[in-house]
């Protein structure tokens, strides 16, 4: 007989549901109302009455050279940095699947950077990879200027990157090596039964029955690439948006607009496009690439 709580009182159920309510009204609506609000009005830095401007932020937004350099600089960040962090995560789930001895130990080890702040590690790599001291140094002694983030944009780009996908490595290969237990071992020792190599193996059916892991990793880490704590904090602790504007990524940007230039109506219209971008990105994720996806 199946047992369900039951309240005798309708005030009770919504007693307990007030306080997560008021947690949701405070910090997601509230917030998102107030964006609506700066975006379409000019709100004095200091205090004031604001001024109704209508489509005026935006038109400054998209006038703005530099706000389209960051658009493109987070297309860039976003695809590669989501691409290299599950191609990666993909490299070690499949190495430990294989139960190797001290595979435990590696696995304990390959999940640690995604417990380390991304401002951290951002701090911890621009020393390591410093071209003046770091590991780079030798090959800059070697081939002068060949690695220098802080002369070149490009160079930088590259370094965010590698942070990105060293701290989110830990959390794709989680989920990836969940999916490759769920794959029937029966499968793949028959194929190896029948001559097929690991990486025989993992091309015609590892990867393919991992088609759901791998496409919610990629909703997942393409809205982390875009808006996530983590991408702010390591371009801000490593780079500062430069140089010349090369890692001045969409979130930096809105946050430097707001907290630096007091620009609150022009950040508040760069989170609006930006929310925009994402849901776009989203529905062609869903619309187009979840078609290939198999879930039987």
């Amino acid at each position: 007989m199946d047992k369900h709580s039951v309240f005798k009182s309708w005030w009770l159920p919504i007693l307990f549901a007030l306080p997560q309510i008021a947690l949701i009204l405070l910090f997601f609506y509230w917030p998102a109302v107030a964006v609506m609000q700066w975006a379409f009005t000019l709100e004095p830095p200091f205090g004031g009455a604001a001024e109704f401007v209508g489509w005026a932020n935006f038109q400054d937004v998209f006038a703005d050279p530099f706000y389209w350099n960051s658009v493109v600089v987070s297309l860039i960040f976003s695809l590669c940095g989501t691409v290299f962090t599950i191609v990666v995560g993909l490299v070690l789930a499949l190495a430990v699947e294989r139960q190797l001895p001290g595979s435990g130990l590696f696995r304990f080890l390959y999940i640690l950077p995604y417990a380390i702040a991304g401002p951290a590690a951002g701090m911890a790599f621009r020393f390591i990879l410093s071209p003046e001291r770091g590991l780079m140094a030798s090959v800059n002694a070697i081939f002068p200027d060949f690695w220098n983030p802080a002369k070149y944009g490009s160079h930088a780009l590259v370094l965010v990157i590698i942070i990105f996908a060293w701290k989110w490595a830990g959390y794709t290969f989680i989920f990836l090596l969940a999916g490759l237990q769920s794959v029937p071992r029966a499968l793949t020792e028959a194929a190896a039964m029948d001559g097929a190599g690991p990486i025989r193996r993992a091309v015609d059916i590892q990867i393919p029955m991992l088609a759901p892991t791998l496409f919610f990793l990629l909703v997942i880490m393409m809205t982390e690439g875009f808006v996530g704590a983590d991408t702010f904090g390591i371009v801000h602790n490593t780079t500062g948006g430069g140089p010349n504007h090369g890692t001045e990524v969409m979130v930096f940007r809105i946050v430097d607009e707001a907290f630096k230039g007091l620009n609150y109506s022009g950040a508040s219209a760069q989170s609006i496009v930006l929310i925009g971008l994402i849901m776009v990105f989203t529905f062609i994720q869903f619309r187009f690439i979840e078609k290939r996806v198999h879930y039987k």
